[in-house]
Parts: C-alpha cells; sequence; structure tokens
C-alpha cells in the first residue's frame, strides 16, 4: 500500500466516500440541469422594454456575454466534479494534488470537488494575487 493510498484510508472510510460520491453526482446533476435549462429557456429580452435599437444590441450583447461566462464556470465546475468522481474510483479522493497529503473532512464537505488541502489552495491563491 503507497503512503498516499495509506493516508487516503486513514482519512475515509467506504461509507464517507459513498456520501461524497454520492453529492459529486448531486453536483453534476444540477450542474447540467442548469445548463439545459439555460440552453432551452434561454435569457430572453423583450424588445419592447427596451427604447431603441442602440439599447437593444447593448442588451443582446451584455446578455450573450453573460451565458458565455456562465457556461464557462458551468465547465470548469463540471470537469472538476468529473474529476472528483475518478479520483473516488481510483482510490485517490481526498488527497491533496500538491502535497499529497489528506484534505480535511470539513474541506471535502464544503467542496467536494477540490483538490487541493486548505494549505496549498492559500499558498496557491498569494501566489495568484502577488502574480496578478
Amino acid at each position: 500500500m503507497s503512503t498516499t493510498t495509506a493516508a487516503q484510508s486513514k482519512q475515509l472510510n467506504k461509507k464517507e466516500l459513498k456520501k461524497f460520491q454520492e453529492l459529486l453526482e448531486d453536483k453534476r446533476k444540477a450542474v447540467l440541469e442548469r445548463a439545459r435549462q439555460m440552453l432551452s429557456e434561454g435569457m430572453t429580452l423583450d424588445a419592447n422594454d427596451l427604447p431603441d435599437e442602440m439599447d437593444l444590441a447593448a442588451s443582446e450583447y451584455l446578455q450573450s456575454f453573460f451565458e458565455f461566462r456562465l457556461r464557462g464556470r458551468e465547465k470548469s465546475l463540471l470537469s472538476k466534479l468529473d474529476l472528483a468522481l475518478k479520483k473516488i474510483e481510483e482510490g485517490t479522493f481526498g488527497i491533496c494534488e500538491i502535497c499529497e497529503e489528506p484534505i480535511g473532512k470539513k474541506r471535502l464537505e464544503a467542496r467536494p470537488e477540490t483538490s487541493l488541502c486548505i494549505k496549498c489552495k492559500e499558498d496557491q491563491e498569494r501566489e495568484e494575487r502577488t502574480m496578478g
């Protein structure tokens, strides 16, 4: 048994892993449902509510930009959820990708799709702030 697998087995038992798997699958279904709903309903504007063509064009542009951004975030979240589900199958769920230490249960309960422990995430955010 590798140290990563040993560390993970100390942290999460089969019942807990099953709970996280169900939570991740529920979140995944919700993301897909929101995406389907957005595509089917759309965020339509009523041209009668806008005084002229310039307002209509600007509003349509903002609407498209908003939908594009939302889809980007949803796509990113979906990728993270899929990766977390794959890690459960592989037996590596709950292990930080950087330091390979167990991720705290409270952090996993708050963000089961996370791949970093709180310390490594804070380090990453600090580095991002100084770089950008």
